[in-house]
């Protein structure tokens, strides 16, 4: 999806769009090497959602082919995005699964290996913010970068929410006495 929403902006070689994703901070969102990149565009092109345009060669660097998005291409990337937006989907992460069996840890230690992600979730804010700023400063429109803003929101909310919860364990507000069974 990532290489048709380029294709979709403007024709580039497969290196030209690693290089933009890599400058737009994509790599947070999409696992991206310049060569698996190329199997993508093979791909994409063996089934019709992108073609080739040309090749050119600047100076000693090797041959570089310029693909663009066909309509078929546009069409999947306009379906795929719809789907995406307009329903939440049921992603599974290790933290909910954790959080539902962290009760048969002991108190002290689900407070402390919660902590530590609280310091690791804050730094990651810290980065995030410098990301946006230096992303404003090269006056890269802010609808390329959207997901950050919510990526760092999200993290605010978990830290708040962290926040809380330790302090209810810590406090004794959350009974985290572990039950007998015989």
């Amino acid at each position: 999806m990532s290489a048709l929403a380029l294709l979709a902006e403007r024709p580039m070689h497969p290196y030209e769009m690693y290089q933009l994703m890599l400058q737009r901070r994509d790599d947070r969102r999409v696992k991206v090497r310049p060569g698996s990149l190329y199997h993508t565009i093979d791909r994409l092109t063996r089934d019709g959602l992108a073609e080739a345009v040309g090749t050119d060669r600047a100076g000693n660097r090797p041959e570089r082919t310029t693909y663009r998005v066909t309509e078929a291409g546009r069409a999947a990337l306009a379906a795929r995005l719809t789907a995406m937006l307009a329903a939440p989907a049921e992603e599974y992460p290790e933290f909910p699964l954790a959080l539902s069996q962290a009760h048969n840890l002991p108190a002290d230690d689900v407070v402390l290996l919660l902590g530590r992600r609280r310091d690791a979730l804050r730094a990651r804010v810290d980065e995030l913010d410098e990301s946006a700023r230096k992303l404003a400063e090269r006056d890269l429109p802010e609808k390329y970068w959207v997901d950050l803003d919510h990526e760092r929101a999200m993290l605010r909310a978990h830290l708040d929410w962290l926040e809380r919860l330790l302090e209810r364990i810590a406090t004794g507000r959350l009974d985290w006495q572990k039950e007998e069974h015989s």
